[in-house]
């Protein structure tokens, strides 16, 4: 008898005979064996087929088998130090469910294009899929850590009929006879939640018409996006810094195997721990300035300016009290300059640019209809945000940090593309 089970779990079964549902990644032979390198989305082990210890049936199926064939397989797990997993199995059955002809996708080099347009197959590979593993891994840690830090979990609108950020980047539809827009942020809603709940957090699809074709840019992304009443922006600091340190600590504890994959350099990610490095936007002036740049104070950073001030430090740094003028509408003035709003951006290490943006809020109803007024935004549209500093108005802050910026930061990826499962760009909405 033998007991069906997966890869992930064969360390628990050696010297037992299991049944595995499973696909062949690769195969090779020497003869009079075939070593079949099976995966099954949980993890890789090598199957042995020796000829003289199987059926004739058996090794034919074995023979037959191709890259992307589907099978069950049966055997006998045993340790094998000198394998990646530590196991192998010597294979005693098989079932072969479809063989496979002209899989598209071949051990050898293929274009980005051409890989992305085979999406739907490309996650099968090795890369891929640890990629995956460790994107899951992080969604799992940031709902751990505001989950016991007592945060609530709250889902705004994907449909709104205004924007976050006062901004054009927006995709327009038509909500039966009115105009809507799919959300880029759910700030504004979690900020009416913190107002019933004190500490909340979304996590959630967004999505900007951004005609940006960067490494670092996706038309639909997720965010994670904590809002907080009773705080001001120095205790959201200490926050995100605690919460980034948690995700990098939990990858590093959960998956070194996908990590390895990767080629990732963990002495990088083990750094990233305790308090981070801040600089103010002057001091960033300053630097950049002084390092070949030439920057007018009022203009915002672009990639190689966070590029430059990332590579002198191991570990995220704060920029923090950006110009007014430069930053979204409800962001509040440093009450001792008030041309700077108390905020910061999060820049990652190794050129990953911002992960986190965020700020302390504005909580005055007076401040905040004089900013409408500056922006050009409707009071019809965000009356529902001023009823938040008429009724019971107090100091918060909140913050967004971008999923797959994280993942590629984490995984050392070069283009943000790699980072969610079907990536939608510019030019791709394909599969």
């Amino acid at each position: 008898m033998s007991t069906k089970t997966d890869i992930r779990s064969v360390s628990s079964h050696v010297g037992e005979t299991v049944r595995i549902g499973c696909w062949v990644n690769n195969k090779r032979s020497s003869g009079k064996i075939q070593f079949l390198q099976l995966r099954d989305g949980t993890g890789y082990i090598q199957g042995v087929v020796v000829k003289s210890e199987v059926s004739e049936e058996i090794w034919n199926d074995a023979k037959s088998l191709t890259q992307e064939s589907s099978l069950y397989v049966t055997g006998v797990i045993r340790e094998e130090p000198r394998s990646k997993s530590g196991y192998e199995m010597t294979v005693t059955g098989i079932e072969v469910l479809h063989i496979t002809e002209d899989y598209p996708i071949t051990p050898k080099e293929h274009g980005v294009d051409f890989l992305m347009d085979h999406r739907h197959l490309w996650l099968r590979s090795t890369k891929q899929r640890a990629v995956m593993v460790v994107r899951a891994q992080i969604v799992r840690a940031v709902r751990e850590f505001f989950d016991t830090r007592g945060f609530t979990l709250m889902d705004p609108p994907i449909l709104t009929p205004s924007s976050a950020e006062g901004t054009t980047e927006l995709f327009h539809i038509k909500y039966f006879d009115e105009d809507a827009y799919l959300t880029q942020s759910g700030q504004l809603y979690m900020e009416a939640a913190a107002m019933a709940l004190g500490k909340v957090y979304s996590f959630g699809p967004t999505f900007r018409a951004e005609k940006s074709k960067t490494r670092r840019h996706l038309i639909e992304f997720w965010m994670i996006e904590p809002e907080m009443a009773f705080v001001e922006l120095e205790e959201s600091l200490e926050i995100q810094e605690q919460f980034v340190s948690y995700v990098v600590q939990s990858v590093l504890d959960n998956c070194r195997a996908e990590l390895e994959t990767l080629e990732r350099d963990v002495s990088k990610l083990e750094q990233i721990t305790g308090s981070f490095p801040r600089i103010t936007y002057d001091e960033a002036i300053e630097f950049l300035n002084n390092n070949g740049f030439d920057v007018p104070w009022g203009e915002d950073f672009g990639a190689p300016h966070e590029t430059a001030i990332a590579n002198h430090y191991d570990k995220p740094v704060f920029i923090t009290h950006y110009p007014a003028e430069i930053k979204a509408f409800y962001m509040k003035p440093d009450p001792n300059r008030p041309e700077v709003v108390l905020c910061a951006d999060m820049i990652a290490p190794e050129g990953y640019g911002e992960i986190i943006g965020g700020s302390q809020r504005i909580d005055d109803p007076k401040l905040m209809e004089e900013r409408f007024e500056q922006h050009n935004l409707t009071s019809d549209a965000y009356k529902w945000y001023m009823d938040l500093r008429k009724y019971g108005s107090v100091p918060h802050s909140g913050f967004g940090l971008g999923l797959e910026r994280t993942v590629a930061w984490i995984c050392g990826l070069d283009h943000v593309r790699e980072t969610i499962p079907f990536p939608r760009m510019l030019y791709r909405l394909y599969p």
